[in-house]
């Protein structure tokens, strides 16, 4: 059965965990159990209707301020499919929360409260989904019931949103516009009766349908190393493999390699994949290659096939968002990870920020606070084997560590 994965998305009080909580509990995925402990919960909140987002608000912290803090995975299921969702923290101060849990998604979905329109965490929430390049974006246009339900308030959302999207420059991204009412669950699972004038898809309906396109086959063959397989004992003494998972592209018994960083070439001999020996292997596979060749090859090494391009990069140009207190500055010292490999990294250069309410730059700014999203340049101590994210996001993006703290402190997505 194919799965999909969802990152929600929004300003505070949007009403995300609401929305995943109707979706569970319209598709009948809560336990009877489950669902007389937030019945309870409810009533102690002096509530006197069934709040549906504390069945994702799971720490204590959450359920107490009513806000979500740390991000959730919820599963669900179909007939025709497996969903997991994401729910993330719609404050400000936990947008690094944010794009932890859309990294890996296929489907972003933005919520947004009718009543107040687009907001500054809207225009950063899209901002982050195009440099994530996520290809399905879907729209909530919340709490329809709190505007009457007026066709008026939401098309004047939409045209505001439609602007955005232009300005920001989404390309092959699709974007869905719903209005909806997720604490009624009007076209969450079930049309609503109160806005016959939408009559489009529900968000199931749609996410029903969406074609999931499995894109990381499709970019340049990328495998690292994570460990090097050399049994000691008999009838396996000669034996050595490679493990590791493809990041991108497709790799075929029969095909030329080159190993990074030694450049050195060889043939793939066989794929296994536990027990069983396979013809080839894709993107997010976790396999063991055997090479013609025996060649000097350790954990952190690369496979890349010898007619495709790679980048050897010991200078970066990237976009990063930032995601810490402390403050950035040409000349700071940070450790670099992308993938298995880490590398020191400084900063050398800034060259502009994004100005989040109008989308333009500031090229003039010497400095980085948290959740500002711009633009540097970093020097690296040693080569990186890494593609500019546009052309192969599973091998162009990477995240900036604090070497003293050990604190993620940037996620990045490098331009060239």
């Amino acid at each position: 059965m194919e799965v999909v994965r969802i990152t929600t998305a929004g300003s505070v009080d949007d009403g995300k965990s609401t929305l995943i909580g109707r979706l569970l509990h319209d598709t009948h995925c809560i336990t009877s159990d489950k669902m007389e402990a937030i019945e309870v919960l409810s009533k102690k909140k002096g509530l006197d209707f069934t709040d549906l987002s504390l069945l994702t608000d799971g720490l204590i912290a959450e359920r107490e301020q009513g806000i979500t803090i740390d991000v959730a995975h919820i599963f669900f299921s179909t007939v025709n499919r497996k969903y997991i969702v994401a729910d993330t923290p719609g404050h400000i101060e936990y947008t690094r929360n944010m794009i932890t849990g859309a990294s890996n998604a296929s489907v972003f979905l933005i919520l947004i409260d009718a009543r107040k329109g687009v907001v500054e965490q809207t225009r950063r929430h899209f901002y982050i989904a195009s440099l994530l390049r996520i290809k399905e974006v879907i729209v909530c246009i919340n709490k329809m019931d709190l505007v009457n339900y007026s066709q008026e308030v939401f098309e004047c959302i939409k045209n505001d949103l439609e602007a955005l999207v232009s300005k920001i420059g989404f390309r092959e991204q699709k974007i869905k516009f719903l209005p909806v009412a997720a604490k009624n669950g009007d076209n969450v699972v079930f049309s609503s009766l109160q806005m016959n004038w939408y009559g489009g898809e529900t968000l199931l309906e749609y996410l029903e349908n969406i074609s999931v396109e499995h894109l990381a086959d499709q970019y340049p063959s990328r495998f690292a190393v994570q460990y090097v397989i050399r049994p000691q004992k008999e009838p396996f003494h000669d034996f050595r493999g490679y493990a590791g998972k493809v990041s991108s592209g497709i790799f075929s018994k029969g095909d030329e390699v080159t190993i990074l960083p030694s450049f050195k070439t060889s043939r793939i001999e066989n794929i296994y994949s536990y027990k069983e020996e396979k013809e080839n292997c894709s993107a997010k596979e976790s396999v063991v290659i055997t090479l013609a060749d025996d060649i000097d090859i350790s954990r952190g090494n690369m496979f890349v096939k010898n007619d495709e391009e790679y980048g050897k990069l010991s200078q970066v140009t990237a976009t990063i968002c930032w995601m810490d207190e402390s403050i950035l500055t040409t000349g700071k010292m940070l450790l670099l990870q992308h993938g298995i490999n880490r590398v020191k990294a400084k900063i050398t250069h800034i060259h502009s920020l994004l100005d989040i309410h109008t989308l333009g730059s500031h090229p003039e700014i010497k400095e980085f606070r948290l959740n500002d999203i711009g633009t540097v340049s970093l020097t690296l101590s040693k080569p990186l084997f890494a593609d500019a994210f546009e052309k192969n996001p599973y091998n162009g993006g990477f995240i900036l560590i604090d070497e003293f703290t050990n604190n993620t402190v940037a996620a990045g997505f490098i331009k060239e």
